[in-house]
C-alpha cells in the first residue's frame, strides 16, 4: 500500500514558489491553469510532470500565496468505461483549502467539449497557520446543538446585517449567550465546505440550504464563510473561550458530481475510476450507496489520504473539537462489506492529531449492510435513531413501548454493550435536520413537502408523529397548549437519557418548518429561525433541563448501569419495583426512573426520580419514603401526575 509520503498533494507555497501536486492514475496528461486575481482570465497552462504513484507535480516560481488555479485532465472520454477525461473542464484541486466563489450549476458542466473555466470556482494558494491545540471542550454526556449556519442567524435581531448567515455570526455575544443559557456543550455545524446545488433545483427556483452535496472537502464555502479559514478559526476560538466546542459535519460518502448525468467538477474529471465505486467488472456503472448518485471508495489509499488529510486540516488550522460523518458506513465499507476495523476508521482514531477529537457516526446508508448502529469502533459516538423512534412512539401512545423507552433512557445497552464495551456511545435525539422539527412532530400526522417541487414524494413517510387533533398551525388554544406540553415532555425525556444528547437549533423554542420533513431545498423562511416567534417559556424549560443534567452526575455519565448496584430503579405508579406484568401491559402509560446520583450543588448522594405520564389523564403516583421534594413545579407527594408530563423529585 502506498505510504502517506507518496501523496504530498495540493498547493504548498514556499520561498521558491509553489509546488502543485495532484493525483490521477489514468490521465494521459494533467495541466495546471493559472488565473489573474479576478479569477476569470487564464494566464498560463502548464504541463505537470508524472512522478510515480499517480502523482503529477510542478513547482511554479512565480506562483505565490493568493494565486488562482485549477487543473485540466487529458485522456480518453469513454463514460461506459468509467473514463471522463475532458480538457475543456476546469477541475477543482481536491486538496484546495480556499476557493474564490461558490459553485453554481451551468449547462457546460454537464456537456462534453464545452469549456467551464468562466463559471468554475478557482482554488487559491493559501498559507497554513496552525493553531495551538487544546483538549476538546466537549466530552461524552454533554449537549450537542445541531446548527445550520445560515438559517440559524439570518433573522436574529441582534446580529449585524453584515455577518448574518455566516460562520462569523456564531461568535456574536447574543448567539453565545443563548447557547450558554441552554447549556450547549458543543455546536455541530452542518456542512460549511463548498457544495453545489442538485441539478433539479434551479428549474424549481430552489437552492440547497444544507450543504450535503460537497465538491471541495477542505475548501470553506464563500457563502457561509466569506472570511475563509481565519473566520472559522476566530469563531472556533470565541466559542471555545465560552467553553463551547465546535464539531464539523462532513460528507465523505458522495460528491456533488452525482450520477453519470451529473457535472464534471473535480474527482470525476481527474480520476473517476479511482475515486468512485463502480459495479464489479463494469467501470461505467456507478454504485449508489448514498441515494445521491455516486459513492466514494473510502477504502482506496488515495481517497483515505484525502479523508484523513481533510480532518487533520480542520484540526490543525481551526482547532475544531471533532467531526460528525454523514452516512458513515462508507468509511468502513470495503469489497467484503462494512468492517469496524477498516484501515480508514483505524487511522481516524490513531492519527496523533485526531486521536483525542470527537468522532460521531451517522451509522446508516442504503448500501449493502448499510445499517450499522452499534457496530462502529469504541472511539465513535453514534446517532441513535432507534432511541429516537422509541421515544416518539411512547409519547405518540403506541402500545408496548415503555420497555423500549427504558432501554433508551438507560443508554441503549443492548446496542452498545457489544464486545464487552462498558460505556454507551449513543447520541440521543428526538429531532434532527433530516425530518420534522420538534414542534412539527407534535403538530403534523403527515409530511407536507409540496414546496420541494416533488409532489410530496420526498422525505420519510413514517415519522411516528401526531397532531394533537388538528393538522398544522391552528388558533385553537387547547390544541396549542397540548402541543407545548408534549414538547416539554419530549425535551425532558431527552435530557434524562444516558449518553450524549443532541438538540437541533430552534427546537428549544418551538421552531416550525410548516410540516416539511425534508427542507434541504428551502433556503428561505421555512428553515430560517424566526427568533421573535420562539417561545420564551420553552427556552426557559430547556435551560432548566440543561441545569438539571449538569447538576446530577448520573445524567451526564456514559457507563452502563450495573443491574445489582442500586444505581437505577424502575417504579410503578404504586411506588413498587416494576414487575414483568407492569412492563408487558400493552397500554402501560406511567412509570418512574429513580437514579442514585451525586448532587453537585450539595456534594451529597441523593435520589433523583423522573416520573413519566403519557396519558391524557392525571395519574396518581406514590413515591415511598420520606424526604421527597419536587424540582420545578410542586405537584405534592404522593403526586397526581398531570396529563402528558415529565415530573422530577429529589429524595435523600
Amino acid at each position: 500500500m502506498p505510504t502517506k509520503a507518496a501523496f504530498p498533494q495540493g498547493a504548498v507555497p514556499a520561498s521558491t514558489g509553489t509546488e502543485f501536486s495532484v493525483y490521477s492514475r489514468d490521465a494521459a496528461k494533467i495541466e495546471l491553469c493559472l488565473f489573474e486575481t479576478d479569477g476569470n482570465t487564464e494566464t498560463a497552462r502548464l504541463a505537470m510532470q508524472p512522478v510515480g504513484n499517480g502523482i503529477h507535480r510542478l513547482t511554479v516560481p512565480q506562483a505565490k500565496v493568493g494565486t488562482r488555479y485549477g487543473y485540466r485532465a487529458h485522456g480518453s472520454y469513454a463514460p461506459e468505461q468509467g473514463l471522463w477525461f475532458d480538457p475543456t473542464k476546469l477541475l477543482l484541486d481536491p486538496y484546495a483549502t480556499t476557493i474564490d466563489r461558490p459553485f453554481e450549476n451551468h449547462p457546460s458542466l454537464f456537456t462534453f467539449g464545452e469549456d467551464t473555466a468562466s463559471i468554475m470556482p478557482k482554488a487559491i494558494v493559501s498559507s497554513n497557520t496552525p493553531v495551538s491545540l487544546t483538549p476538546p471542550r466537549f466530552t461524552r454526556g454533554g449537549l450537542i446543538y445541531e446548527v445550520a449556519v445560515k438559517p440559524f442567524t439570518m433573522l436574529h435581531p441582534d446580529v449585524p446585517d453584515a455577518i448574518r448567515g455566516t460562520v462569523a455570526a456564531l461568535a456574536h455575544p447574543a448567539i453565545i449567550g443563548h447557547l450558554q443559557k441552554i447549556g450547549v456543550s458543543a455546536v455541530e455545524l452542518m456542512p460549511i465546505t463548498a457544495w453545489i446545488d442538485e441539478r433539479h433545483l434551479p428549474p424549481l427556483g430552489l437552492t440547497n440550504g444544507w450543504g450535503y452535496n460537497p465538491v471541495g472537502f477542505m475548501a470553506l464555502d464563500p457563502r457561509l464563510c466569506p472570511g475563509g479559514m481565519k473566520e472559522l478559526r476566530d469563531t472556533v476560538a470565541a466559542l471555545q473561550a465560552a467553553d463551547i466546542g465546535v464539531i464539523l459535519d462532513l460528507v465523505f460518502n458522495h460528491t456533488g458530481e452525482s450520477d453519470r448525468f451529473g457535472s464534471t467538477l473535480s474527482l470525476r474529471g481527474l480520476d473517476n475510476r479511482t475515486y468512485y465505486r463502480h459495479l464489479p467488472n463494469d467501470p461505467g456503472t456507478l454504485i449508489n450507496d448514498t441515494g445521491t448518485g455516486n459513492t466514494l471508495v473510502c477504502d482506496h489509499p488515495q481517497v483515505r489520504h484525502l479523508v484523513i488529510e481533510t480532518l487533520r486540516h480542520f484540526v490543525s488550522q481551526a482547532g475544531v473539537d471533532g467531526f460528525r460523518f454523514d452516512l458513515a458506513p462508507v468509511l468502513g465499507r470495503g469489497p467484503e462489506g462494512f468492517d469496524p476495523h477498516s484501515e480508514t476508521l483505524r487511522q481516524m482514531h490513531e492519527d496523533p492529531l485526531l486521536s483525542d477529537r470527537i468522532l460521531i457516526a451517522e451509522p446508516w446508508d442504503i448500501g449493502p449492510g448499510g445499517y450499522q448502529l452499534g457496530n462502529f469502533p469504541a472511539s465513535f459516538l453514534e446517532w441513535n435513531d432507534r432511541a429516537r423512534d422509541d421515544i416518539r412512539r411512547y409519547w405518540r401512545g403506541d402500545d408496548h413501548t415503555i420497555g423500549a423507552l427504558a432501554d433508551a433512557l438507560a443508554g441503549s445497552a443492548p446496542l452498545f454493550s457489544r464486545n464487552d464495551q462498558t460505556q454507551t456511545r449513543s447520541v440521543n435525539f428526538i429531532a434532527a435536520h433530516d425530518g420534522f422539527t420538534l414542534f412539527d412532530l407534535v403538530s403534523h400526522a403527515h409530511k407536507h413537502n409540496e414546496a420541494n417541487g416533488e409532489d410530496n414524494r420526498d422525505g420519510h413517510n413514517d415519522n411516528h408523529s401526531w397532531n394533537n387533533g388538528v393538522e398544522g398551525l391552528t388558533d385553537d388554544a387547547a390544541v396549542n397548549a397540548a402541543r407545548i406540553a408534549d414538547i416539554k415532555a419530549l425535551l425532558a425525556t431527552l435530557f434524562v437519557t444516558r449518553g450524549t444528547v443532541m438538540l437541533t437549533a430552534g427546537d428549544e423554542g418551538g421552531r416550525s418548518q410548516r410540516g416539511n420533513n425534508n427542507a434541504y431545498a428551502q433556503d428561505n423562511a421555512i428553515t430560517w429561525v424566526d427568533w421573535t416567534a420562539l417561545s420564551p417559556d420553552l427556552i426557559d424549560h430547556t435551560a432548566f433541563l440543561a441545569k438539571l443534567r449538569q447538576r446530577f452526575s448520573a445524567l451526564g455519565e456514559s457507563t452502563f448501569f450495573s443491574p445489582d448496584s442500586g444505581e437505577i430503579e424502575w417504579l410503578s405508579p404504586l411506588g413498587e419495583p416494576m414487575c414483568d406484568e407492569d412492563w408487558n401491559r400493552p397500554d402501560a402509560t406511567t412509570f418512574a426512573m429513580v437514579l442514585r446520583t451525586l448532587d453537585k450543588e450539595t456534594g451529597k448522594t441523593v435520589r433523583l426520580a423522573t416520573l413519566f405520564n403519557r396519558s391524557r389523564n392525571a395519574i396518581p403516583f406514590t413515591l415511598k419514603g420520606e424526604g421527597w421534594r419536587p424540582l420545578g413545579v410542586d405537584f405534592g407527594v404522593p403526586a397526581w401526575l398531570p396529563p402528558r408530563s415529565v415530573v422530577f423529585y429529589l429524595g435523600d
